[in-house]
């Protein structure tokens, strides 16, 4: 004899595959943001123009991570000259600061008239953006050992000043400078020094939200519409 599943046995499947769903989804996310990414907002205009004040983004925080057993779905990959990089503030680690690595462990470096050297060769960078500035003898002819900014960390001054060679600065292993691609307004390894691999959290992977206007005044059309319009990979 064959029965019909009635009316509300097929409701209560339905509820029941709704909250496996929704169970999943919830259980895939958790360990997404636990393992493998982590949502970022820019504070400041420093990597002006490649990240606005007000950009949401999704963080990589296998990128510089050790191997292990998550490789296979975001493999770690070695820090390059040009990465974007999230990293706990050398000066107060409390802080996440964001700034491209623009020399790695045993480079030698310096600006002249703002323009970056990497091991005596010029650097093409097309990301780099200087804002309309008065000549700053120390933040654009980097390493500078004549002249003390005030806004210079002062125990990055005496290290600073042993890490000079010749006009350049040495980078120790282990050590990375960075700087942020707006270079007339980023307080970044010249006024406070290298990062240390172990300070490295992740790479930003995409900008996924940018708030122009006060979120709470716009409607659910615009915030998608402005998803699509500011979504972006990061480069």
């Amino acid at each position: 004899m064959s029965t019909t599943p009635s009316e509300a046995d097929l409701r209560r499947d339905d509820v029941l595959t709704a909250i496996q769903s929704l169970l999943l989804v919830v259980v895939v996310a958790t360990f997404a943001v636990t393992f493998l990414v982590q949502p970022f907002r820019i504070p400041s205009e420093s990597m002006d123009p490649t990240l606005h004040v007000g950009d949401f983004l999704l963080m990589n925080k296998q990128a510089f991570a050790p191997h292990g057993p998550l490789d296979l779905l975001l493999p770690p990959t070695p820090v390059q000259h040009g990465d974007v990089a999230v990293f706990h503030y050398p000066v107060d680690p409390s802080l996440h600061f964001v700034k491209r690595v623009v020399g790695l462990p045993n480079d030698r470096i310096r600006l002249k008239n703002g323009q970056l050297f990497v091991n005596e060769h010029p650097v093409n960078e097309p990301y780099a953006f200087y804002a309309a500035a008065m000549p700053d003898s120390f933040r654009d002819n980097f390493p500078s050992i004549h002249s003390m900014d005030a806004n210079i960390d002062p125990i990055w001054w005496s290290t600073m000043r042993r890490n000079v060679r010749d006009g350049e600065l040495y980078i120790p292993p282990d050590r990375y400078f960075v700087m942020g691609d707006n270079r007339n307004d980023s307080e970044d390894s010249r006024y406070w020094g290298f990062v240390p691999r172990s300070a490295l959290v992740g790479r930003p992977l995409l900008v996924y939200f940018s708030l122009a206007r006060d979120p709470g005044k716009m409607s659910f059309r615009q915030r998608l519409t402005g998803f699509f319009q500011t979504a972006r990979i990061v480069r």
